[in-house]
């Protein structure tokens, strides 16, 4: 009789041999891996000045563009008003509301940074269960200093 050892040897083996021949014992034609961009670069080691003052470079540029997509105080004072001045009635309790017309008009006067939270998919997102079919103007707006 053959040792456990032996059996399992043996039917690794023939696995391995079935499998290649259901295989067709050839590599694979599917080479679609090979156009998978690379995600990930090693970080530059400390001999390496030229890579270590590209990647703070290029990391300042990525941030001042990120700061520039960002309101600013202006702005958010800006998009306040706008809002409060095209409030919907009746409030609820100290609440103002805006309905959704009113919303996408502030949307147009509100400038191109805030284009963007200007959506049927955001207003949606905060809709509740107002019988006006209206979302809070201070919701929204914490909504866009949190995202913006």
């Amino acid at each position: 009789k053959k040792s456990e050892q032996e059996l399992k040897d043996e039917e690794m083996e023939l696995f391995t041999k079935y499998y290649m021949e259901w295989k067709g014992g050839r590599k694979s034609d599917n080479t679609s891996y090979t156009n998978i961009p690379r995600f990930y670069y090693r970080l530059p080691a400390e001999d390496e000045v030229l890579l270590q003052k590209l990647r703070e470079e290029s990391r300042a540029v990525f941030l001042q563009r990120k700061s520039r997509e960002l309101l600013d105080n202006e702005e958010l004072q800006n998009l306040w008003f706008l809002l409060d001045k095209h409030q919907t009635s009746p409030m609820i309790g100290e609440e103002a509301m805006i309905n959704y017309e009113n919303f996408l008009k502030v949307g147009e006067k509100a400038g191109p940074k805030c284009k963007q939270f200007f959506t049927a998919k955001i207003f949606a997102k905060l809709l509740h269960n107002d019988p006006y079919g209206r979302i809070s103007i201070m919701q929204f707006f914490n909504y866009v200093m949190r995202k913006g």
